[in-house]
């Protein structure tokens, strides 16, 4: 595993995305088998773990809880807030500093953490983040000692630019893959200048890149990959990033024709390490064995810049034009 700065600390550049653990949109993950996906993540060198309050509504970062206290390794935790329903109040109106310091305090005490490492807006409307009211309160629970590292995970290049006006931003959560490329133009330069982590999420666009589905591939009632399959519930982009799944399971059937063999999954996620910028990329899984792929990646060359050309075409002739949701 190879580790990368992220402000003061070495983190691992393939982190694990927990969405999964929470057993909520994307099927059932029982607790142990939960626990020994992330036995498996640190026994392959990793120490980076992201999670949210919403994933399973505490069920994720309750998991992760009881791991930290088993483990003696150092490991970097970030969760995020904002989507919670609180209440009369709920999503989106749940931004005033005592409902995100009681959304900090709640991730604390299922973590067992008397400080979080990162705690993240997640996805929040544009014009709270715009307002920058937010970034104030996550500033008051930095000085309070709840939170070490403030960031964002935003759903567009507009939010992530926004966001990097902030002082004291250590990340910018973005999804960005094969099949959303352009991030890098729009985001990247900004970040290095302003020294941001960037934490990338979706890496292979809920699956699509791992070039293991065909059209007839079906999923779960409770898998978003089902029931947000075209945005129904929240932004498209977070379900194949926005790419139709039949014509995703077409172009990514091109993009494995430009890769080195048959490790699609490993050298998607070669191909983000392989930016500079990025920090670290956080694929979720929900077999040990998907852990153990994941990570691999760390270990592959770099591709070369032929066939980053090559991938580049493709996005730019096919790709890109077939991206739905805000982004």
């Amino acid at each position: 595993m190879i580790y990368r700065n992220f402000k003061d600390t070495q983190i691992a550049e393939v982190g694990l995305g927990t969405w999964q653990l929470g057993s909520a949109d994307w099927g059932t993950v029982n607790e142990d088998d939960a626990l020994q996906i992330l036995q498996a993540y640190v026994d392959a060198g990793g120490n980076f773990i992201d999670t949210a309050d919403v994933y399973g509504m505490g069920v994720s970062e309750t998991i992760i809880g009881k791991f930290l206290k088993t483990s003696a390794k150092e490991l970097y935790v970030a969760t995020k807030l904002g989507r919670r329903h609180d209440g009369s109040n709920g999503w989106p109106q749940n931004f005033s500093y005592e409902a995100m310091e009681r959304q900090v305090t709640d991730s604390l005490k299922h973590l067992g953490q008397e400080q979080l490492f990162l705690e993240q807006l997640h996805c929040i409307p544009t014009e709270e983040m715009r307002s920058g009211q937010v970034f104030d309160h996550l500033r008051t629970l930095q000085q309070k000692g709840l939170i070490r590292h403030f960031g964002a995970s935003v759903e567009t290049s507009e939010e992530a630019l926004i966001c990097l006006e902030q002082e004291g931003l250590a990340s910018l959560q973005i999804i960005f893959n094969l099949f959303r490329q352009h991030v890098a133009d729009e985001v990247f330069a900004k970040a290095k200048e302003r020294g941001v982590a960037l934490i990338v999420r979706v890496p292979l666009a809920s699956g699509l890149l791992s070039g293991k589905f065909n059209s007839n591939t079906s999923f779960g009632a409770n898998d978003h990959r089902n029931f947000n399959a075209n945005g129904e519930a929240f932004n498209a982009g977070e379900t194949f990033s926005g790419i139709d799944f039949k014509e995703g399971v077409k172009l990514a059937g091109q993009i494995k024709t430009l890769l080195p063999d048959e490790r699609m999954a490993q050298w998607a996620i070669r191909w983000i390490l392989d930016h500079p910028e990025v920090t670290t990329v956080i694929p979720g899984a929900s077999k040990i064995s998907q852990v153990n792929n994941n990570v691999e990646a760390s270990a592959l060359p770099p591709l070369p810049p032929e066939t980053h050309q090559k991938l580049r075409e493709l996005y730019d002739q096919q790709i890109c034009q077939q991206i739905r949701g805000h982004f």
